[in-house]
């Protein structure tokens, strides 16, 4: 058996392609993707030309949490540590660093690739680990793997995830199955888990950005064109669209949003309705999202 060759730049854009399906990975940007297609279909939203930050891509991994950590301040084993606010004008540090920093290319071949991040820890986040991103694609599927080890002398916060936004056709359909949901309030913030049974409407009138759990791990997004199948090891997904927007974006993740910013969230719940997570040192977290696409129609 031949072993894919390293790659020579991290920089370098990487085309991933199976059948029809095919994708292009943006390693120096947050390992995100800049495009998943079938044929001349785009599967995830199209990202421009002179893509400045994996914000605009297609998708990007979640490491290591997601969502908000409120007013940038990290709430952990009773310390509080500052982080680097990295969505202006909002005072909060979102969806971690990973998708700010250049990941090295590991290993890739026509199908797959292996990405890396070394983090030592800084200001952004302070606590060492490493990455990697495993992607494989198929005929009808896009495969993403991720492992978070901790690096740091001490237990570590840790949560993963992905943050993929669909094209949002005429006549889409989105079903998702939950148990409940966290309202939001006006600072983009959870407050109260209430029951919900997840969503099974027509995204043109779905307005709804919140963390849902109990989720089944199975999503379903359905138009005349395209029918597409998320599916994932994780239980929570936050789920983010409204009328005006192109894109609807299903976002498997670990935690419900906020565990790291407000230590009394969901305080008298179960642990794994919240997904906050404490690693030892060496010890990894994993997950694994799975995006099936297929042609409908003539």
């Amino acid at each position: 058996m031949t072993l894919p060759m390293p790659s020579p730049s991290p920089a370098s854009s990487l085309q991933l392609q199976s059948g029809a399906l095919a994708c292009v990975v943006e390693p120096a940007l947050g390992a995100c993707l800049r495009s998943l297609t079938l044929g001349t279909l785009p599967v995830l939203r199209p990202s421009p030309a002179d893509l400045p930050t994996a914000r605009q891509a297609g998708s990007y991994p979640l490491v290591p949490c997601s969502n908000r950590v409120a007013n940038a301040r990290l709430a952990w084993n009773g310390r509080t540590w500052p982080l680097t606010p990295n969505n202006p004008p909002e005072p909060h540090a979102i969806h971690g660093i990973g998708w700010q920093r250049a990941w090295t290319v590991v290993r890739h071949d026509g199908a797959s690739a292996l990405l890396a991040l070394d983090h030592p820890g800084d200001a952004s986040w302070p606590f060492a680990f490493r990455c990697e991103q495993a992607l494989r694609i198929e005929p009808q599927a896009l495969v993403l793997e991720l492992a978070l080890t901790n690096r740091a002398p001490e237990p570590a916060p840790a949560g993963l995830g992905w943050h993929p936004f669909f094209v949002k056709r005429p006549g889409a359909r989105l079903q998702v199955a939950t148990t409940a949901r966290w309202q939001m309030g006006e600072d983009k913030l959870p407050t109260v888990r209430t029951p919900d049974r997840g969503i099974d409407q027509p995204c043109d009138t779905l307005d709804v950005d919140h963390c849902f759990d109990g989720w089944d791990g199975q999503a379903e997004l359905v138009d005349d064109a395209l029918a597409v199948r998320v599916t994932s090891s994780l239980r929570h997904v936050v789920v983010f669209t409204n009328p005006s927007r192109a894109a609807v974006a299903i976002e498997p993740v670990s935690h419900a949003n906020n565990v790291f910013g407000e230590p009394a969230l969901g305080e008298g719940l179960p642990p794994g309705l919240l997904g906050r997570t404490a690693l030892a040192p060496g010890e990894t977290l994993r997950a694994w999202m799975r995006i099936e696409v297929h042609a409908r129609g003539a």
